[in-house]
C-alpha cells in the first residue's frame, strides 16, 4: 500500500491533505471531526488585526478616550483569548499538526499575535499578507519587500516554523520565495484567493461572485508551483485553491507541492471528501508503482519539461491556428 506520509513546513503529516483557514477550523469540535475523517493538518480560522479594530471601532464612542482606549484593549483581548483558547484545546484534543494563521497590518502585532500563538502551542505559523495594491503612486516593489520585513520581525520573535501563504499579485513570484526562504521560511502556500466581486445588472448594486473556489483555479497555481520548485526547491510547497478531487492532490504533489490546502470542496461536499481524495491519491500511486509520496513530489515540474517549458508559456498560438 501507498504511503501517503509528506513533510510539510518541518511537520511531519499522515497525508497531504490540509483544510485550510476557514469556518471548518473554527472550533475543537469542527477540527475533530476533520482529522477522524482523515485531515492530515489543520490551519485554524485567521485572526485578523483589522476585524478586530473594527469590533473595538464599533464599541467606541463615550466622548471618553480613557474608555474607548479600555473598550479596545477589552475587544483586542477578548479576541486573541478565544483563538488561544482554541490552539490549546485543539492541541489536547487532536494528534495533527494545528497551524495558527494571522493577518496583521501593524508591524508591532505581527510579532505580538506570533508570540502569543507559540506560547499556546500552535505547531506553526502561516503568515497571511493578502492585501491589493491600487495606489497611483506606488512605489514598485513595496509590497513585496513587506512580505520580508514581516518574515524577519517574526522569526525574531518565535522559533516554530513559519508559512508564508502569498497572494497571486505578486510580478514575480519566484524571486519573493526565494528571498523569504533566504530570511528562514519553512514553506509558502500558492495562493491566497481574493475576495471576488460582482455587479448586479438589475438592480445596479455590488455583489459577490463565487465564493467557492473552482478547479478551474487550480491551472495557476500548478503553473507557479512547478516553476518556483525547480528554481527554488529547498522551500516546501503548498498548493491552495482549486483543489477539488483527488486528480487535483495528484497534479499538485507532480508540480511540486508538499501539501495542499483544502476548503471549497469540504463545504461543497463534506468531511467526506477528504477520504475520497486520499483513496484516489493511493490508488493511481499504486497504479503506477510509486511506493511514496517523494518519488512523485515534483517529478512534473519545470526542471522536467525540458528546453520547451509549458510553465512559462504565454500564447495559445497552436489553439488559435486550428480554430477559426
Amino acid at each position: 500500500m501507498a504511503q501517503l506520509t509528506t513533510t510539510f513546513a518541518g511537520l511531519k503529516l499522515k497525508n497531504p491533505i490540509i483544510i485550510s483557514s476557514s469556518g471548518l477550523t473554527n472550533s475543537v469540535e469542527k477540527i475533530k471531526k476533520l482529522e477522524e475523517a482523515g485531515a492530515g493538518a489543520v490551519v485554524l480560522k485567521s485572526v485578523f488585526e483589522e476585524q478586530i479594530n473594527i469590533q473595538a471601532g464599533q464599541m467606541s464612542g463615550y466622548d471618553s478616550p480613557e474608555a474607548d482606549d479600555y473598550l479596545s484593549a477589552y475587544v483586542r483581548s477578548n479576541a486573541l483569548n478565544e483563538h488561544i483558547e482554541l490552539i490549546r484545546e485543539a492541541k489536547k484534543s487532536c494528534s495533527i499538526p494545528v497551524i495558527a494563521s494571522i493577518n496583521c497590518y501593524t508591524k508591532s502585532e505581527w510579532t505580538d499575535f506570533a508570540k502569543l500563538m507559540e506560547e499556546a502551542g500552535a505547531d506553526a505559523l502561516e503568515i497571511n499578507i493578502l492585501s491589493l495594491q491600487t495606489e497611483k503612486d506606488y512605489e514598485y516593489g513595496s509590497f513585496e519587500q513587506l512580505h520580508i520585513k514581516v518574515l524577519r520581525g517574526i522569526k525574531k520573535a518565535v522559533k516554530i516554523p513559519v508559512i508564508m501563504k502569498l497572494g497571486s499579485n505578486l510580478t514575480n513570484p519566484v524571486t519573493l520565495i526565494n528571498q523569504l526562504y533566504a530570511n528562514g521560511a519553512a514553506a509558502v502556500v500558492l495562493f491566497n484567493r481574493f475576495y471576488q466581486p460582482d455587479i448586479n445588472i438589475d438592480t445596479l448594486s455590488f455583489t459577490s461572485s463565487n465564493v467557492f473556489s473552482s478547479s478551474n483555479e487550480l491551472a495557476e497555481k500548478i503553473r507557479w508551483t512547478a516553476i518556483a520548485s525547480a528554481e527554488v526547491p529547498q522551500i516546501d510547497y503548498a498548493i491552495s485553491g482549486g483543489v477539488h478531487c483527488g486528480k487535483g492532490v495528484i497534479k499538485s504533489i507532480l508540480a511540486g507541492a508538499a501539501a495542499v490546502e483544502v476548503c471549497s470542496a469540504v463545504y461543497q461536499y463534506g468531511n467526506k471528501e477528504i477520504a475520497e481524495m486520499t483513496n484516489e491519491l493511493s490508488s493511481w500511486m499504486e497504479s503506477k508503482g510509486y511506493e511514496n509520496i517523494g518519488q512523485i513530489k515534483g517529478k512534473m515540474n519545470a526542471n522536467a519539461a525540458g528546453s520547451i517549458n509549458p510553465f512559462e508559456r504565454t500564447q495559445f498560438m497552436k489553439y488559435y491556428s486550428n480554430h477559426e
